[in-house]
Order: structure tokens, then sequence, then C-alpha cells
């Protein structure tokens, strides 16, 4: 394995700390003299670039927020003139102004190495197909993943989302060994090939890479067991560059090595905005250490996770992100995060791993429904059975009561991006 590493793999501890800051220092630099908002930010701060003399000196500097990013919109965070920019990615937009990321051309070059690194990193190999199921366009999953499995060396099946029944011939008929997709996406296809008298089993896929969304351990069983694949984590967001920033490992499956070389990351208190020691569970912060068109200081992701010491690689490890903190539901006094709920529902004996939280008012009180879909075939006692055992498990779990509605198949909304697992019907009333 150690022959296939790059040179940043191989890189001693110490030395990697010593170009974390030599890169620190110049993206300092670099952002304080061709960003505004930087340079006003620092100043307010009482801070110069070279104030950092040390990885630790970062804490003393300003966060960024995806705000920051849409009150700049649409350039206002570049650092290079637009003439260099050779690519523009952005969010979609859905809560405000899109947040619009910008490349230049040795950026591209940078993305596709550390998506490269990944996707070797999950198993994948030169000479792989790698069917991509992350959407194109705007949103950096597809393009992303499609330019590192080129510099890989794989040969690239862009499938995108959309089109399930389709997805399910391809894979079939182009035999790939990778797909990169969405978990609740991936859960769609596999619902297709039981609907189509296939047996998912069978496929010629060895791994699969999943990223755009939080998913549990207990999701990772459904897939690998339905599947007959390894199932790893991908992480990236991107403000910070787009999928790569940080890769589970095949050989263990034990957490997210970030690209510690292209991106520092530090857990903060998402409270008070402290850094945490590694090993406490904080929301995540990011920090670009070679971007030339959009450097990022100190990027509050939203990601709760933590960060652990290397194993397969020298790197530390993130975490699976357990939720975000502004995904957090505050019911009744009781924090909530979707994924415990998941963890629940796909335990569920007759209940398929498709659900749905949603938040209405009755009277003063906030109230939480869980909607759930039944697994094919069902009989309407295993259906009552289960929403009692989810109401129960969550009670029991979570500390709250909630109501469980257990819906027929195919009822709820499928994503072929990020899945939307909450439906606040609050303001609605």
């Amino acid at each position: 394995m150690t022959a296939l590493l790059d040179a940043g793999e191989r890189l001693g501890r110490d030395e990697l700390e010593a170009l974390q800051l030599e890169r620190l220092r110049a993206t300092l630099r670099h952002a304080y003299e061709n960003v505004g908002f930087y340079r006003a930010a620092f100043d307010k701060a009482g801070l110069r670039p070279e104030d950092c003399r040390t990885l630790a000196d970062l804490s003393r500097f300003p966060f960024t927020v995806k705000a920051d990013l849409r009150d700049n919109y649409p350039f206002g965070m570049f650092a290079v003139p637009e003439g260099r920019v050779r690519r523009i990615h952005a969010s979609s937009g859905t809560t405000g102004r899109p947040t619009v990321v910008g490349y230049t051309e040795r950026d591209l070059d940078t993305w596709a190495d550390v998506v490269a690194r990944s996707i070797r990193a999950a198993g994948g190999r030169p000479g792989h197909k790698a069917h991509v199921a992350y959407g194109y366009g705007l949103f950096t999953g597809g393009l992303g993943a499609h330019y590192g499995a080129e510099r890989l060396g794989c040969t690239v099946i862009p499938a995108s989302g959309g089109m399930t029944a389709r997805q399910v011939q391809l894979i079939q008929d182009f035999r790939p060994e990778i797909i990169m997709i969405t978990p609740s996406y991936m859960l769609t296809l596999l619902d297709e090939f039981e609907r189509q008298g296939v047996d998912s089993r069978s496929t010629s896929l060895k791994v699969g890479i999943f990223g755009a969304e939080p998913w549990t351990e207990q999701m990772r069983g459904e897939i690998e067991d339905r599947f007959a694949i390894d199932a790893v984590d991908i992480y990236g967001l991107s403000e910070v560059m787009g999928p790569g920033v940080a890769q589970e490992c095949v050989e263990t499956k034990d957490g997210l090595h970030i690209w510690e070389d292209h991106f520092y990351p530090e857990v903060v208190d998402p409270f008070t905005g402290e850094v945490l020691p590694d090993g406490e569970e904080g929301e995540l912060v990011f920090t670009s250490l070679t971007k030339e068109a959009m450097p990022v200081i100190r990027y509050r992701t939203r990601d709760l996770t933590r960060l652990l010491p290397g194993t397969a690689r020298v790197f530390r490890r993130m975490e699976k992100v357990t939720g975000r903190s502004d995904d957090m539901v505050i019911l009744r006094g009781v924090n909530l995060f979707p994924t415990q709920i998941e963890e629940i529902v796909l335990r569920t004996p007759g209940v398929a791993p498709h659900f749905q939280l949603r938040l209405t008012r009755q009277g003063r009180m906030d109230a939480l429904t869980v909607r759930a879909e039944a697994r094919a075939g069902a009989s309407t006692a295993e259906r009552e059975a289960a929403a009692r055992s989810i109401a129960a498990a969550v009670k029991d779990g979570v500390g709250v009561s909630v109501e469980v509605e257990i819906v027929d198949p195919e009822t709820l909304e499928r994503s072929v991006g990020k899945i939307k697992r909450i439906v606040d019907l609050r303001e609605a009333r």
C-alpha cells in the first residue's frame, strides 16, 4: 500500500506541520492583500498576516461564515482577477443568495489531485470504471468526482442524478467497480434493483464512495449488506473546495482522514467559538492552505464532529459528521438531530430507510412527527408495530415524545442531491 501513496501522504507529522505553517502564512498574506473582506476583518481584529507565527496563532484570527460569502456575492471573495478564474461553482441558494466559489487552473489541478487521492484511499485503482451519480452543474459533486476519477486513471461514467431505472441498467451493462453517490440516492437505487427483480449483490461494484449528506453506521451496514460492497465516506463542501477535503480509508473505515496538507482543520465550541482539543466534539472549521482563487480563513462549516489521530494515514481523522449545528432541532428543551432518528428507523423491522421529520406547533408546544416508509409487502400489523417501536425508541433514546406515521412505499420525496430530512411547518400556520 505504501507504494501507492503520493508525496504528501508520506510526510512525517513534523514535516507536515512545518508545511502547514508555511502554507498557512502564505494564505493569510494572499487573502489580506487581495480580498477586501479579509483585509477589513483582520484590521478590525488588530491582526496582520505576520502575526501568525505558529499553527496555534490561527485561533486569534476571525471566522468566516456563509453569510460573509453571500454578502460578497458574486465575486467579492475572489483573490485573483476574474480573468484567471477557470471555473465557477455555486450552492443552490435555497435559503438566500447562492455562495459562489471560483477556481484557478492550479486550483482545479489541486482539486483533481485530492479527489484522486480520496478515490485511491477508498479502494479505487487506475483502470477501474467509476459511475458518478452526483449531480453535475453548479453543484461541486459531479464535476469534482469526475475530474478526480480521471486524474486517478479511471474510466468515468458521468451518469449524474435522476433517471433511476436507467442507472440500474447502466450499472449492469457498463460494469463499473466504483460508484460515487449520495447515500440516500444509493438506497433509492437499491429499491429500483429490487423493483426490477435484479440481485443487487451480483453487480460488478466493489466500492461505494458516499458524500454530500450525513449518514450513519446503520446505513453503511444496510448498503454493504444489500449491495455486497465496501461503503466509505467522502467529505467536502464547496466553500472549502468541493468533495475531496477528507476521505475514509477502505482498510480501516474508522473516520475520514483530512488531507491536512491542503486544508487545516479546527474544532470549536459552536456557541463560544473556543478551539477545542482533539477528541472533543464541536463544530468543524477549515482554513484552506493552497487555494488561489478563493482562499477561506477559519470557515465555519456547521458540521459537528471531532478530530482524532491518524491511523491509515499520518493525517488526522474526523469522525463521521453526526449532524449540523444549524440542523439541530430543539424540541421541548431537548436537542435532536436527524441522524439520531435515522439510526432508529434503520434498525426497525418492516420499515424502509426513507424518513422525514415534520415539525408543527400544537397550541403553544412544538410537536414532531416522524414519517417513515413501510417496506414493500409489510402488513398493517407490521406497520403498527413499527410505529410503536420507533416512538418508544425515540422516547427512550432521545428523551422526547413524537408521533410516528408509517406511510406507503415511495410516498416520501426522493433526493438525488442533499436530502431534506426536516420539514418545518411551524411558521406556515
